[in-house]
């Protein structure tokens, strides 16, 4: 199969000249403290929140009169969809998009928003872009790909043409990586201009369809993929970007939930940038693995449309992960202003109390005892530790939680 060229890409870049934004490069202290310097491509920054409205704009707009007048199709859990739509309108174009029916509602609304027809059908995106498929063979539709085209490929690319001009000294560039679309079209763009630079694709440990393909020579699908970072919980990679990632990707590497929901928070506590866990991928990966990359470090903020409701439970998780709450169950005296005390005490130690149950009702609990089960806002893992052995040192029977 032939790569999509760098001159392919530099004729994608401006294709989008006007309708996809270049979006900033902002160093990051925060992440960078600890392990060197790293810059983040806000790609959530973009138009229709994430970088795939430049892929979906070049495929769209390459298509034929007739093409175009039957319209296309799409299948997505949110960001694909929105940037489908999106240039659908720009161009002029009739667009319809399936969507899982467990896709978040904000990103339904945001897809019809920009005028697309949004249909929702089965469990995963498989599931509706299946239904795509079927809905193509039936009216005619064109149906476009989330990212198994070289089209959408040339149009991701302009994201790594863009670090290059932005931060010519780049030695690393880590991507999120689902189906393999954006990490296709930065390495097209990137490695035939600078070999050297290590281009590197990240992905969920729990949707990691990646790894075991490259080691088998072909892509291989996973039997699930189930991870808070819906947008890269891809099964299966396409021909296109084996194709690509199998040439060009230097490495690839995986992150938990955790560090994904650690980096959601620092990006937004610290950088002022709300990410979707997804698009945070990379920021996680440079964490996690300090010391692997070469400097400076371009992470690639895919993308930023997050469901209000997950990230609320992503910043508790996040907050969890990094020592931020502490959930204990302590055993006090049943006594008149027993309570009281404790509380005093957790408020000494700096300890913000946000909710707390008090309980009899226990066969563990000896004659006399109450059960106090409390969580708390803390500032840190020595924080924790810290109040923890106060605690006990004031005579109390305390038990963490998970």
């Amino acid at each position: 199969m032939e790569l999509v060229s760098p001159d392919r890409i530099r004729a994608a870049r401006l294709l989008l000249a006007g309708v996809a934004r270049q979006t900033p490069l902002e160093p990051s202290r925060a992440l960078g403290r600890d392990h060197g310097p790293i810059h983040l491509k806000c790609e959530n920054l973009q138009r229709a929140g994430s970088f795939k409205v430049r892929g979906a704009y070049v495929r769209l707009h390459g298509l034929t009169p007739v093409q175009r007048s039957r319209g296309v199709v799409a299948a997505s859990i949110g960001n694909h969809a929105q940037g489908v739509a999106l240039a659908a309108s720009l161009l002029g174009i009739r667009a319809n998009v399936f969507m899982p029916e467990r896709a978040p509602l904000p990103k339904i609304a945001a897809t019809r928003g920009y005028g697309a027809d949004v249909r929702s059908h089965g469990e995963s995106l498989e599931d509706a872009l299946a239904a795509a498929r079927e809905f193509a063979a039936k009216t005619g539709a064109e149906l476009i790909h989330p990212f198994d085209h070289p089209d959408v490929v040339a149009g991701q690319g302009t994201v790594g043409l863009e670090v290059l001009d932005q931060l010519p000294e780049v030695a690393t560039i880590l991507v999120p990586t689902g189906g393999g679309g954006l990490l296709s079209g930065v390495a097209a763009a990137v490695k035939p201009l600078r070999p050297e630079v290590r281009v590197v694709g990240v992905q969920a440990e729990r949707a990691a369809a990646w790894p075991p393909s490259l080691a088998v020579g072909h892509p291989v699908r996973l039997a699930e993929a189930r991870t808070m970072a819906d947008g890269i919980a891809v099964r299966e990679p396409g021909p296109v970007t084996y194709a690509h990632v199998s040439a060009l990707v230097d490495e690839i590497v995986t992150v938990d939930e955790e560090s994904l929901s650690r980096a959601l928070l620092l990006c937004l506590e610290r950088a002022k940038l709300v990410v979707e866990p997804a698009g945070v991928a990379a920021a996680a990966a440079f964490s996690r693995y300090p010391g692997r990359f070469p400097a400076p470090v371009v992470a690639v903020l895919s993308g930023g449309n997050v469901d209000p409701l997950l990230l609320l439970h992503v910043i508790q998780h996040g907050m969890t992960a990094a020592g931020r709450y502490l959930a204990l169950r302590l055993r006090i005296p049943d006594r008149p202003g027993a309570l009281a005390e404790l509380l005093a005490l957790v408020g000494r130690l700096g300890g913000n109390v946000l909710d707390i149950e008090h309980s009899r009702v226990s066969g563990l609990l000896a004659l006399g005892e109450v059960e106090v089960a409390m969580n708390m806002e803390t500032r840190g893992p020595d924080h924790r530790r810290e109040v923890v052995a106060a605690l006990r040192e004031a005579g109390h029977t305390v038990t963490e939680q998970p």
